[in-house]
């Protein structure tokens, strides 16, 4: 059997549907994902590289001589988010644009075939880097020196590139801690600290030559030799997101708390992942008002973006919501299940939520008002799409500015709650560590604050109480104050998270939850 030989029956089968349409996959859901146009001299790592912001890889089948692969994800529920994320964007290998759809196959068996033992070690470095915070080199071995710093090169800059873009592009891959931009070599560069050097590495895999607007404003990534980087003021050429106190220097007017970060992405590369839609970016162009931006696919559709000339912001058509608006409007919620309280702990793990109110007339929308419209962005990029209590979650910026308190005797039924004072806030302390955990929702959650006295029974009993499948269990430390444990699927997640963050475990001491970035 050759190299580029697949198993019995899935490269026949796969040919049955040559004449389908790019922009759509032709097969029902399946964990194994079909991709094609894969470059010849790409490497095993690679190719899994492209999995790894959505879950765990389980297993991959290369046919390098067809210039094709099947990817075999842990679950289906991850091979869903794959497929609609990169359906809107589609992901490069070496500069060359990769595509990717369902495969007829509902797992790989690929057990009896040659030359798998490549695969089955990108694999096993791929876990342990998930594991173990270290990176991969193109042959899929580890290595310690790749870090959470990137340098950024921006080429064909057609239109103007901001800080606040940069962090919108690049934020979808893990939490960015630090941006500092400037002008090399009459190139526009930035240097992009992640809080972890496995969210460098998925985002140099993810975004090295793909373009930020349609055909122009081209992305190079590559790793940084700086361990760290060190910025003395927030102003638009340097920012420190973990740092909201610094002084904006050279004069400039300090940033308000509200404005670092705040913009979307309408027509910048990436919606997030979980399937968000965001705004155009609020940054003028000296072309004059009137000015066509195209926009990517991903978005509401093509946008016209107009930039007056006298205001130099852009407006955007049809947008209902308020870019910068620290309020939310989540919709499509289940009435029977959700509550104001569920809500605050759901969107307090992406920023402070003062304010919840459940619509008196159509319980399945409410408002969620966040400290600032940072913590707003960020509950938008990762809780938007995931499934709660058996339906999707849909949020966006609201129009509104405030979420308003029932007036006195107003029949409200308990469904508006002010938490403006609540000692739950995870984000109160400015260069708090919560705001370098902050990672999308997945089955696997971090729990703190355990007692001693607390068993593993004990907790895997409290999590199968609240309706979770608990797969998994680990202690962090020896004096198991932490622990990881992983459940049968997102959702079961952000259910259980709701249920027990804050859950008194005895000993003046509650239990912390949110989600992690590790398996198990």
């Amino acid at each position: 059997m050759s190299n580029s030989t697949p198993p019995t029956g899935i490269y026949k089968n796969e040919n049955k549907k040559k004449n389908f349409k790019r922009d759509r996959s032709p097969c029902s859901p399946s964990r194994v994902l079909h991709l094609r146009q894969i470059p010849s001299d790409v490497t095993e790592a690679e190719v899994i590289s492209l999995g790894l912001p959505f879950g765990k890889v389980t297993n991959l089948l290369m046919l390098k001589g067809k210039s094709q692969a099947f990817l075999e994800m842990a679950s289906e529920e991850a091979a869903v988010s794959m497929v609609n994320y990169y359906t809107h964007a589609a992901p490069h290998l070496r500069h060359q644009p990769v595509y990717i759809q369902y495969s007829n196959h509902r797992e790989l068996k690929t057990d009896n075939l040659p030359n798998q033992a490549r695969v089955q070690a990108a694999l096993q470095a791929v876990n342990a880097m998930q594991s173990g915070n270290l990176a991969l080199t193109a042959d899929g071995e580890l290595l310690p020196g790749q870090g959470s710093v990137l340098r950024i090169i921006v080429e064909n800059l057609f239109y103007p590139v901001t800080l606040e873009v940069l962090y919108q592009v690049f934020s979808k891959f893990g939490s960015v801690l630090k941006i500092v931009i400037f002008t090399k070599n009459n190139q526009f560069q930035a240097l992009l600290q992640y809080a972890d050097p496995m969210n460098a590495f998925y985002a140099k895999m993810g975004l090295d030559g793909q373009n930020i607007y349609t055909a122009c404003c081209t992305l190079r990534v590559d790793f940084s030799k700086l361990n760290s980087l060190k910025v003395k003021y927030n102003n638009d050429k340097s920012r420190d997101f973990t740092r909201f106190d610094l002084p904006p220097g050279n004069g400039q007017p300090p940033l308000e708390p509200s404005i670092p970060a705040a913009y979307g992405t309408q027509n910048v590369i990436f919606p997030p992942y979980v399937g968000a839609t965001g705004f155009a970016p609020a940054m003028g162009f000296a072309q004059g008002a009137g000015l066509s931006v195209p926009a990517l696919p991903g978005g509401i559709g093509s946008l016209a973006v107009t930039t007056p000339a006298l205001s130099g912001h852009m407006t955007t058509p049809g947008a209902t919501g308020v870019p910068g608006n620290s309020v939310l409007l989540v919709s499509n919620l289940n009435p029977e299940a959700i509550t104001p309280d569920g809500l605050f702990i759901l969107f307090g793990v992406y920023g402070d939520v003062y304010r919840v109110k459940i619509m008196f007339k159509k319980k399945e929308n409410a408002l969620v008002q966040m400290a600032d419209a940072t913590q707003a962005q960020l509950a938008i990029n990762y809780l938007n799409g995931q499934r709660l209590y058996g339906r999707v979650l849909r949020t966006t910026f609201s129009k509104h500015q405030a979420v308003q308190l029932p007036s006195e005797g107003q029949q409200d039924q308990g469904l508006t709650k002010d938490y403006s004072n609540s000692p739950l806030h995870r984000f109160r302390k400015p260069g708090s560590k919560n705001f370098q955990n902050i990672f999308p929702p997945s089955a696997t959650l971090h729990l703190a604050n355990i007692p001693p006295s607390v068993t593993v029974d004990y907790l895997k009993n409290l999590f199968a109480n609240v309706g979770s499948t608990v797969k998994a269990f680990r202690f962090l430390q020896k004096d198991c104050k932490m622990a990881l444990i992983q459940l049968g699927c997102v959702e079961e997640a952000l259910h259980a998270l709701i249920e027990l963050h804050n859950y008194d475990l005895g000993e003046n001491h509650h239990l912390r939850v949110s989600f992690s970035r590790c398996t198990i």
